[in-house]
């Protein structure tokens, strides 16, 4: 018993691992891919000197800030200054716990689920870990005692907490519809009938604003308007822990894209395909993959989507941002979830 509760522990710990350097690649790369993005929208090059196509300024970048003088200021709270970026850099790369990457594949003697925790509450586990995400901004600009940070700090609690509640409103109708709090069972469920996008299209409007707002991009991005409050909450920071900050924001963009492609899109499902029989055809090992890809596609087009937005939409002004989530997005979610509940009342009657 012991030795199958290490190999578990080993299992586990090998696909956190995992995760987390795939997920701190694809955040480094993020930041390449945003330069191009925002280039080829204002007709310029972008990064196009370290490395072909510019494809070595991430470890340019990352290089940059490694080696930079760790500057703290003299009045802040020296511990909770650190504790700020660490606490957002950890909960960011926490949230990917519960994502099922595709299905299992064949090693050695044993079928390996690419998936940390398959846990039946899933996404209540996802809203928990956002939430508590504030808490690192929250602790680094209350730290930092600047007044504009802690501004930037105050902004990012108060949007966060006004974006949660549409937000879980929005899960809820994907509860009511597959019947489970699993992540894996939702994608299942998707899998053996329609994708929750056409079944919940004002669903998914709702949470991917949300999923802006609780990122901190663009137009949402008011706890580090740089015209306002010089740079918001990091405005002390430098060195790595400005890098944390940084690379917790695209961390969290990397794994919103792929809650929204598993929750609305199907997952690692692919569409059109018969995945029985294809599996049948290429083996357990091959359809993981290709399962795999599918996620990361629909992922990777979210991503986009997060980029285009940001270098097309003006920010909102505060109180703008304040009217969207309590006045819009908040009643709208209400009377889709009474709309959902309404119809899948009649629908079993």
């Amino acid at each position: 018993m012991d030795s199958e509760l290490w190999s578990l522990v080993g299992e586990k710990a090998a696909l956190a691992g995992i995760m987390i350097g795939f997920a701190l690649v694809v955040a480094m790369y993020s930041t390449w891919a945003e330069r191009k993005v925002a280039a080829y929208i204002q007709d310029r090059r972008g990064p196009n000197r370290a490395g072909w196509g510019g494809l070595l300024q991430p470890l340019a970048d990352g290089g940059k800030l490694f080696f930079k003088e760790e500057i703290t200021p003299r009045h802040a709270e020296k511990f909770l200054f650190i504790l700020g970026p660490t606490i957002a850099m950890i909960l960011a790369c926490m949230t990917g716990a519960v994502i099922p990457w595709s299905t299992g594949f064949e090693w050695g003697d044993s079928i390996i689920v690419p998936q940390i925790a398959d846990i039946n509450i899933g996404f209540l586990y996802i809203l928990g870990v956002l939430s508590l995400g504030v808490y690192g901004i929250m602790l680094g600009s209350w730290a930092s005692n600047n007044k504009w940070s802690l501004m930037g700090g105050l902004r990012a609690a108060s949007q966060i907490i006004s974006y949660e509640l549409p937000m879980g409103i929005a899960l809820i109708t994907i509860l009511m519809i597959s019947g489970t709090l699993s992540l894996r069972g939702i994608v299942e469920g998707q899998m053996d009938g329609y994708w929750n996008i056409i079944l919940q299209p004002v669903g998914f409007i709702i949470f991917l604003v949300c999923a802006f707002a609780e990122t901190n991009r663009t137009p949402f991005d008011l706890p580090e308007a740089e015209n306002e409050l010089i740079g918001g909450y990091h405005s002390e920071y430098s060195s790595m822990k400005l890098g944390f900050f940084l690379f917790a924001e695209y961390i969290n963009i990397f794994i919103s894209s792929v809650i929204i492609a598993t929750l609305y899109f199907g997952g690692y499902d692919i569409p059109f395909v018969n995945d029985v029989s294809l599996t049948e055809s290429i083996g357990m090992n091959w359809m993981a993959i290709l399962h795999f890809l599918s996620l990361f596609t629909k992922a990777c087009f979210f991503i986009f989507v997060f980029m285009w937005v940001r270098w097309t939409i003006p920010r909102f002004r505060y109180d703008q941002l304040m009217d969207l989530g309590w006045k819009k997005l908040l009643p709208l979610a209400l009377i889709n979830m009474l709309i959902t509940g309404l119809v899948i009342l009649l629908l079993n009657n």
